[in-house]
């Protein structure tokens, strides 16, 4: 039996500014298996979002290309109606501001019943409310019969989040989209959702794709990672090749960015530049050569594609054979890849 949950392919999702269309997700493909957490990383404006509302068939005007498979069946472009029977309740998502996420003038029961009523209409009234404060419980949320009765601005940062989650969760989803779920939320209450979905993709072994910034987080949390930029995953791999054998400049750029507590005099990267525009976007050759000037133009390829450098480990342009940090020793730059 296939473990394969979800296949993206050639996915590009584009929109319109002024009279011309510019991708924000260029040909990308991916899969994800159930009972796995595929964690996407980038800067922010690489595309991570964007590729989350695209498979949830959440944005409104823009132009989507390719194949969406979910459990087989292409959702990619289905009418809101059809969509609707398989979202919120075999897929899920977690968004990333729980404060706009809900409904301001709604009680916090009633949002999440509402979930459940969408998809089961012969809950009774009673055994729906039963159904919340168990899901109120089930994220920790303390005295769930009070909070049942709350609106979102009487709750923290952190229980709006929880009550999201369960939203997300409320008909046993088997695929879980997070949205980087823990943005602005203080230290402990990060560690305490994070642990949450942890929980939850153990106990119904759902496939979880986790979009997020910190590679801190990554490295505890996920079986696979997909590195992307500009649009495009430039590196995925499991999470063990991506921390101990990344290959792709921008993989390596961002790993050597992070301050590491064991290496106190070790020099912290600075990646060079930002991510460009949508409009300023290459679209030919190696997006992320302006940002290591020093390897000669002519190590990147005119059209990059992945290549599986090893099972699993997949890499896109051929930059990544003569890539180095400039500060790096004569030795260390022999070792690049050749």
């Amino acid at each position: 039996m296939s473990k394969e949950l979800l296949k993206i392919e050639n996915l590009k999702t584009s929109f319109r500014i002024k009279d011309d269309y510019y991708a924000a997700v260029d040909d990308v493909s991916l899969t994800v298996n159930k009972n796995e957490l595929l964690a996407i990383v980038g800067e922010s404006g690489c595309g991570k979002s964007a590729l989350a509302f695209s498979i949830m068939g959440l944005h409104s005007r823009a132009t989507i290309e390719g194949n969406i498979l979910f459990k087989g069946k292409n959702i990619a472009n289905l009418p809101p109606n059809d969509l609707n029977k398989f979202r919120g309740k075999d897929m899920g998502m977690i968004f990333q501001d729980p404060l706009t996420a809900l409904n301001p003038l709604m009680i916090i029961g009633d949002q999440i019943g509402e979930t459940l009523l969408l998809h089961n209409k012969n809950l009774s009234v009673n055994g729906r409310k039963v159904k919340v404060i168990e899901l109120l419980k089930k994220v920790g949320i303390p005295r769930p019969e009070y909070t049942y009765n709350q609106f979102p601005h009487q709750l923290s940062g952190g229980m709006r989040q929880r009550v999201v989650i369960a939203m997300a969760i409320a008909n046993n989803p088997e695929l879980l989209i997070a949205d980087e779920p823990t943005t602005a939320l203080d230290v402990t209450i990060q560690s305490q959702i994070l642990d949450l979905i942890k929980v939850l993709k153990e106990d119904s072994h759902a496939g979880i794709i986790l979009i997020t910034h910190d590679l801190g987080v990554v490295a505890e949390m996920a079986d696979r990672v997909a590195v992307m930029y500009a649009g495009q995953i430039v590196e995925i791999a499991d999470v063990y090749t991506i921390f101990e054998n990344p290959l792709h400049p921008y993989t390596r750029s961002l790993l050597n960015s992070v301050p590491n507590s064991d290496e106190t005099n070790s020099r912290l990267h600075v990646i060079q530049g930002v991510v460009p525009s949508l409009q300023n976007l290459p679209r030919e050759g190696c997006r992320f050569s302006d940002r290591i000037p020093w390897v000669d133009s002519s190590f990147h390829e005119k059209n990059p594609v992945l290549h599986e450098v090893s099972p699993g480990h997949f890499v896109r342009c051929t930059c990544y054979k003569h890539f180095y940090f400039p500060h790096e020793s004569k030795e260390e730059k022999q070792n690049v890849i050749s």
